[in-house]
């Protein structure tokens, strides 16, 4: 729809500066008038001559759009699946090495422990996002597929974006005409008034074609590399179910004693251990400093006692 009323927006330009050059036939003289005249003609030539290469390049859109429909399609595959190995490091090795040999490569690769509270149980799960041609996209997925030993969660999906790119295509084409014909139309242009009119739908017509490529250049991205999102991790560890009965019990309450008595020695020999060094930098000198003032005040209140009977 925005072609046409850019086409009617330049149409009506020039219709205006005709009109501006009918009034000035009233008060010219006659040379003048013939000059006009000659002018205007000139110009609806231009435009009969841009009406008639409109339908020349619609007719040739639509004959290009049928050849493109008649080609390969354009489809847009992707696949998300998690696989479960005994080594993740070397799983991402094999992923990384099945997407080269197909033509494909690694977008991004992503790291993250998994938290446990055991340090040896702690693992990496790795994510990887893969890049392969659409043409290599099955084998690549089966071959990934092969490298796990039990596979949580897989997804395939496609989209098919021919109509999408044909109509891209022919929207192209005729934003191209559209753009001849404008530059046609400037060159005719006579006026500054005129030709900066039709400079200014060049440009938007040239950034609706730079739109619509880039629109199509994705489009071609994305049908001729197909993505693959690889999770690989290590299988989660079993959880045990939890026995009942009076033997079970009282197994767990004598290891629950044993774990609480050897609780409590570590936690005296701890006590120990760290309050030597209190006793040694702290007790031990304010004992002697205690010690030796406690005797100081029995020396003098002994020789306080020595002294009164020789004052009698």
């Amino acid at each position: 729809m925005k072609s046409p009323l850019i086409l009617l927006l330049a149409l009506l330009s020039f219709s205006l500066s005709c009109s501006s050059s009918a009034n000035r036939l009233a008060s010219s003289p006659n040379a003048s008038a013939q000059k006009d005249t000659q002018q205007l003609a000139e110009v609806a030539k231009t435009q009969n001559y841009g009406t008639e290469m409109e339908k020349v390049s619609l007719n040739d859109v639509d004959k290009e759009g049928s050849t493109a429909e008649a080609a390969d399609r354009k489809i847009i595959r992707n696949a998300d699946i998690t696989i479960e190995v005994p080594s993740t490091t070397d799983a991402q090795h094999q992923v990384t090495s099945i997407a080269e040999t197909h033509g494909g490569f690694v977008v991004t690769s992503e790291a993250k422990q998994r938290e446990n509270n055991d340090p040896a149980q702690r693992t990496l799960d790795i994510k990887l996002v893969v890049r392969v041609p659409s043409n290599q996209f099955g084998r690549a997925f089966d071959e990934i597929k092969k490298l796990a030993g039990n596979t949580p969660s897989e997804q395939v999906t496609s989209q098919d974006v021919t109509e999408d790119f044909i109509d891209l295509e022919a929207r192209i084409k005729t934003q191209k005409a559209l753009e001849v014909q404008f530059l046609e139309i400037m060159r005719q242009a006579h006026k500054i008034a005129d030709a900066l009119e039709v400079q200014r739908q060049i440009a938007e017509v040239r950034t609706e074609i730079e739109k619509l490529e880039g629109r199509k250049r994705f489009l071609e991205n994305r049908s001729s590399l197909s993505t693959i999102n690889v999770n690989i991790q290590t299988p989660k560890p079993v959880i045990t179910v939890t026995q009942t009965g009076f033997g079970h019990s009282l197994r767990e309450a004598v290891s629950d004693s044993v774990t609480l008595a050897s609780d409590m020695v570590l936690f005296f020999a701890r006590f120990v251990i760290m309050m030597v060094p209190v006793f040694l930098f702290l007790f031990l000198p304010l004992g002697l400093v205690g010690r030796y003032l406690i005797r100081r005040a029995k020396r003098m209140r002994l020789a306080a006692a020595l002294a009164t009977p020789d004052a009698n």
